[in-house]
């Protein structure tokens, strides 16, 4: 005879309503803000201004062990960015004659950013999208933070590390 657990139900038997995961309950990380994210991990910003050599940029992303940086100007009002892969295929196109050149003849000018409360599940969508890795954060018009998709990434695995723990706990008991 199977255990009782395995059996169909017999009259009399209450049905209790059970409910199944759904793409909201298995989201829920979809509510996580960036600001979480920057809470954890920091709001400072490395900033270059337009007319720093490319010289000085890469001896910064060199020291600061950091991928890009953001172009401000004397008031901080963010004006473009400027990442290694910048750099690189400026390099492959002007060989020997890049590191004088200006951070303004190479930045990225039209720079996409989120604030504090956007999702961070929308962030890294729009960050694969837009196949770039870096992106400024600002709350209206102030520069508050930088993300990365590493950082985005390893503030998910985290999450799922404690939900796996959570229920492992919820199980056990």
């Amino acid at each position: 005879m199977a255990p009782s657990s395995y059996q169909s139900p017999s009259q009399g038997d209450k049905s209790e309503k059970t409910y199944s995961q759904t793409s909201q309950s298995n989201l829920a990380s979809s509510t996580t803000t960036i600001s979480k994210l920057l809470d954890e991990k920091g709001n400072d910003v490395i900033t270059v201004r337009p007319n720093d050599t490319i010289s000085t940029v890469v001896t910064i992303l060199r020291d600061k062990g950091i991928g890009a940086v953001v172009v401000t100007d004397q008031n901080r009002a963010v004006l473009g960015i400027l990442s290694e892969r910048d750099i690189v295929r400026r390099m492959a196109d002007t060989p020997g004659q890049t590191l004088p050149q200006a951070v303004e003849d190479l930045m990225t000018k039209d720079v996409l950013t989120c604030a504090p409360a956007d999702s961070m599940i929308d962030v890294l969508k729009r960050m694969t999208e837009g196949k770039f890795r870096h992106m400024p954060v600002m709350d209206g018009s102030s520069l508050v933070g930088m993300i990365t998709v590493g950082d985005v990434v390893n503030f998910r695995l985290t999450e799922l590390e404690y939900e796996a723990l959570k229920m492992k706990q919820m199980i056990v008991g």
